[in-house]
């Protein structure tokens, strides 16, 4: 007997929540700036869905999220132990410390472990977001989470128009986000993050497509040209690392439904695997070398015209380097790169804009965060390593979401050595779903989802 159309089915009170949180997340969701107005939205709102989610007694399974709940939960004990007031004893003995006292002494004052505490209290604010995520994808039931892949593919779909239009020059300016006017950014503030969601969902797609499906029906077409447009729109975002990031995105999207295509074309003729393979990165190619050759892909431009001598993010390495020797083992404080970035900035560095991040986020995670942060990450790292060589190597069904998850947490990885991407409250639940997935060893299918 079939089973009722996925639109007519009951939704349970924790997809309903968890779908009003990505869609505040997509409208307000796209910046790290602790003084924009999407902070308020998205902040009150996530707060909102969580008494909501309690109210209506939304059970998560934290068990079933393994080594994503025990990282979180860590990573939310650390930030909240920075706020905790040191003894004077204790804090002028931290590292750094002695340029704050100056001339005085005999300090008397009571001091939290982070340098800027205003800032570290706004950074334990922004993790309700992903703390709030995980509660509810663990308290979806097994079916419909296997509709997750089809539900991030729709909100990368709608940023990706978004970004269309920018490119087409039909001027939009969002009031809840930091963005530049002109800018092709979609739903971000920043481009490169726009961009590692475009190269996310050149990794949806073809799951979305072929995953689970026993032959190659309409969704082939639709995914190829999805593929396309999502590469070209990476290009008209002039991001460098958007570039890395497509081009590993669009391979890795091959390798995950890669058995998928060859089980679902077992009845045609040979020469029909290999033509699809190479009509996909042929028909991608061609519209990348169109838009070149057009001077309509920002990227390649971009990465000719910049001199990596001038750019600020080599200039600012050394200085960079020399912060976390000051402040190791400690740790100054997460959130608060910018006023201690000035604390040390030398003359040369001194210009009208200012240098907001380190723009590799594992070097300010461990300036942030000392010693414990280094801990804490190379204990994510081993497990993640872990976790993928498992789900890579598994076989059948049962490993698409596992090896899904492992995908878009190496493009988080590899965006974050040029950026920042993970401090954006959009980027924090992706990065959360994609970790529930690869814990989970026994995932469902991938089902049709909402199509």
């Amino acid at each position: 007997m079939p089973s009722r159309p996925v639109l007519t089915r009951r939704w349970s009170p924790a997809l309903v929540l968890l779908l009003l949180l990505l869609g505040t997340l997509w409208v307000a969701g796209g910046a790290s700036h602790a003084d924009v107005t999407g902070q308020v939205i998205t902040r009150g709102a996530t707060w909102t869905l969580l008494v909501l989610a309690i109210l209506l007694g939304v059970r998560p399974v934290v068990v079933g999220a393994g080594a994503a709940f025990w990282l979180l939960l860590a990573t939310v004990l650390l930030v909240l132990l920075q706020l905790v007031p040191l003894s004077p004893n204790i804090w002028t003995a931290l590292p750094g410390r002695d340029v704050l006292l100056g001339a005085s002494s005999g300090e008397t004052v009571w001091r939290p472990w982070a340098i800027v505490p205003s800032a570290t209290i706004n950074a334990a604010s922004s993790l309700i977001v992903p703390v709030v995520t995980l509660i509810l994808v663990t308290a979806l039931c097994n079916e419909e989470k296997t509709w997750l892949p089809t539900i991030l593919l729709g909100i990368i779909f709608c940023s990706m128009l978004v970004g269309l239009l920018q490119f087409s020059g039909f001027v939009l300016d969002n009031p809840f986000i930091n963005d530049t006017v002109g800018s092709v950014s979609g739903t971000f503030a920043n481009r490169n993050h726009f961009a590692l969601l475009l190269a996310i969902g050149c990794l949806i797609t073809p799951v979305w497509a072929f995953a689970g499906k026993q032959g190659v029906g309409w969704r082939a077409p639709v995914a190829l040209a999805l593929m396309t447009l999502f590469a070209l729109t990476i290009l008209a975002t002039g991001s460098r690392a958007g570039m890395l990031t497509g081009m590993l995105a669009l391979a890795l999207g091959l390798a995950l439904c890669w058995h998928d295509v060859r089980r679902a074309l077992r009845g045609a003729p040979r020469w029909v695997f290999p033509a699809l393979i190479v009509a996909i990165i042929g028909g991608v190619a061609l519209f990348v070398l169109v838009s070149i050759a057009a001077d309509r892909a920002e990227s390649v431009r971009r990465a000719f015209e910049v001199d990596p001598g001038q750019d600020m993010r080599t200039r600012g390495l050394p200085t960079v380097l020399s912060m976390i020797a000051a402040y190791f083992p400690a740790g100054a404080g997460f959130g608060g790169f910018d006023p201690i970035f000035r604390l040390h900035e030398p003359f040369g560095l001194l210009k009208p804009t200012y240098f907001n991040h380190a723009h590799n986020d594992f070097l300010e995670v461990v300036l942030d965060g000392g010693l414990p942060a280094v801990l804490l990450l190379l204990l994510a790292i081993g497990w993640y390593a872990i976790a993928s060589l498992r789900a890579w190597r598994a076989n059948g069904q049962h490993s698409v979401l596992p090896k899904l998850g492992s995908a878009m947490l190496l493009l988080v990885f590899v965006a974050s050595a040029f950026d920042y991407p993970a401090r954006t409250p959009m980027m924090m639940a992706m990065i959360v779903i994609a970790a529930t997935w690869l814990c989970q060893n026994k995932t469902p299918p991938i089902k049709a989802g909402f199509t």
